[in-house]
């Protein structure tokens, strides 16, 4: 099993690209599912996670080329020949359930295993279903599979979520553009990722309004047609690389980096002092002093500080100066990355949901063992700013998030290194 090894101690300047959006990407596919003619995705990370929706798209009968070294992804169901979403695949990663919607939209089935991917909270189901019938759908559960029909189609109907859900969101979103009449997604997601599926499904003849809002509407269509979509910058992986500078020093800029998908966070950021500064290709970042400062955090729905940068938030705050107080709202669960950033020297106490975090001095290289993909690189991280060498193992998660991570970092200076075991 392959791991990487980073001695920390060495500031990082240049210029890091950031790819395509992972969850946008995994939305955007499976849309392919609504239409006999093909989209064609340009901009789209090479993932392991984009290969395991390649392989579940392909498993029911979807021709899928790759192109421009994986950059381009051309997808066409123009001659399926299934509507089982496998338990196989479907158990390696949550995105997986995001055919349901489509299925049951163009072809009126689905039988759709209960989805996997980090072990970091329930996440459950019941908000897709709940939601898909009040379109219409009739579901049941059977031997860890969703057996969906709608025997006359999906109708319009009302639809608030009782939580905001991205999947849900996007799963009822796709659903709706081929269903009959009106759909009004009430308690909606505003996540970038939405509205970039949004424009999509817009290109290919939906009619849809109000995405990044609270309450999106969709007026069913007959037939969607083939598109070409740009998949979004990731802003997950866009604030992973701005706090790269802030752990190890320097100045990094992060090209194709937009204020407007990491407000919440760069709001935290300007707290802890550190700098960004919008460039004509992306974001630069740096901090003002020595150490960050100790600000608070909690995570909530976008707008509002995103729980995919929680960890490597906590790790940067290891080292900050003061007490930090962080809250996860959004999955339980989501602290195990704490005992490993304690055996690297932090000072962390987490009650339930809520860790604090006193800055240390310095943290110290350690062997460290990723549990999920954001821990994965908050461990990274935490090594660029530890003394010595950190070895990070089960990265196996990290390929699922981060493309060449250790070739990004490289390029700006850091000492890291992949090992084959």
């Amino acid at each position: 099993m392959d791991s990487i090894v980073v001695t920390g101690g060495t500031p990082l300047n240049g210029q890091i690209a950031i790819a395509g959006a992972k969850n946008a990407a995994l939305t955007l596919m499976p849309a392919t599912l609504l239409s006999e003619e093909p989209l064609t995705l340009t901009n789209a990370p090479r993932l392991s996670d984009i290969a395991t929706m390649i392989a579940l798209l392909q498993s029911l009968g979807v021709e899928v080329t790759s192109m421009q070294d994986g950059k381009v992804q051309v997808l066409s169901s123009h001659a399926m020949t299934s509507t089982t979403a496998d338990y196989e695949i479907v158990r390696k990663m949550r995105a997986s359930n995001l055919v349901l919607g489509p299925l049951l939209a163009r072809h009126h089935q689905a039988i759709v295993s209960l989805p996997g991917g980090c072990a970091i909270g329930a996440r459950p189901m019941d908000i897709h279903v709940t939601a898909l019938e009040a379109m219409g759908a009739e579901i049941e559960l059977k031997d860890g599979y969703l057996h969906a029909k709608a025997p006359g189609g999906l109708k319009g109907a009302k639809v608030p979520l009782r939580f905001a859900s991205v999947g849900a969101t996007e799963n009822v979103l796709m659903a709706a553009t081929l269903a009959k009449g009106t759909t009004v997604i009430e308690n909606a997601a505003r996540e970038p990722e939405i509205v970039d599926l949004a424009k999509c499904l817009r290109s290919m003849g939906a009619q849809i309004a109000g995405e990044g809002s609270s309450t999106i509407t969709i007026q069913g269509v007959d037939r969607l047609g083939a598109a070409t979509h740009p998949v979004v910058t990731d802003r997950i992986e866009l604030g992973t690389y701005m706090l790269a500078p802030v752990f190890a020093g320097g100045e990094v800029e992060c090209l194709g980096g937009r204020l407007d998908l990491v407000g919440s966070f760069v709001e935290k950021l300007d707290a802890a002092g550190v700098d960004v500064t919008e460039t004509p290709g992306g974001l630069k970042v740096k901090r003002r002093a020595d150490r960050a400062k100790a600000v608070d955090v909690t995570t909530e729905v976008f707008p509002g500080f995103p729980t995919d940068l929680q960890a490597q938030m906590m790790a940067m705050l290891c080292t900050a100066d003061g007490t930090s107080v962080l809250e996860e709202k959004i999955f339980e669960n989501r602290f195990m990355h704490a005992p490993e950033l304690i055996r690297m020297g932090a000072d962390i106490e987490v009650q339930g949901g809520v860790a604090t975090v006193t800055g240390v001095e310095r943290l110290k290289g350690a062997p460290v063992m990723a549990t999920d993909l954001r821990a994965s690189v908050s461990l990274i991280l935490a090594g660029l700013a530890a003394e010595g060498e950190s070895t990070v193992s089960r990265i196996y998660h990290l390929d699922r998030g981060y493309e060449h991570i250790e070739e990004k970092l490289s390029a700006v200076g850091a000492k890291i290194e992949r090992i084959s075991s």
